[in-house]
């Protein structure tokens, strides 16, 4: 059995409860949490499943998901920036009167990006198109097929 912690394998896992979850742990992470089950270990005919036993002949439905990937990314539908960003910034900074500054104090940044975000010329991490998003109340971010 693998210790769904620390993925050592384990001749017997301990079920425990660790910051609200149940896991299948090693005796070496069974101190992390709150022991639920005693000691199980890995029958010959069967494998045991909540309240109690299944035969062998029988799918072990649980195994499947744990060993399935699962892509985050393709269940957000993405987004990508739009063309005319720096653009964008530029009127919403323009319209509040503020000057490249003022903004990057706002944003806790420096002078020298805003010019470099308002160009165009660099790329801006997520983090921080949230932050000027955030700000200025602007989208800079669109659809694949509105971006180009």
């Amino acid at each position: 059995m693998i210790c769904e912690m620390c993925g050592k394998e384990a001749t017997a896992t301990h079920r425990v409860e660790i910051e609200g979850s149940v896991l299948r742990v090693c005796e070496d992470c069974r101190k992390f949490g709150k022991l639920l089950d005693p000691l199980i270990a890995p029958a010959a005919s069967s494998v045991p499943v909540r309240g109690g036993s299944r035969p062998a002949s029988a799918p072990f439905v649980g195994a499947r998901r744990r060993t399935d990937e699962r892509d985050v990314f393709s269940e957000v539908p993405e987004m990508e920036l739009a063309s005319d960003w720096g653009k964008r910034i530029r009127i919403a900074r323009e319209a509040r009167n503020w000057t490249t500054e003022e903004l990057g104090k706002r944003l806790n940044e420096k002078k020298s990006l805003i010019h470099k975000l308002e160009s165009g010329g660099f790329r801006p991490p997520d983090s921080t198109i949230r932050k000027v998003e955030s700000l200025l109340k602007i989208r800079l971010r669109a659809d694949p097929a509105e971006a180009g």
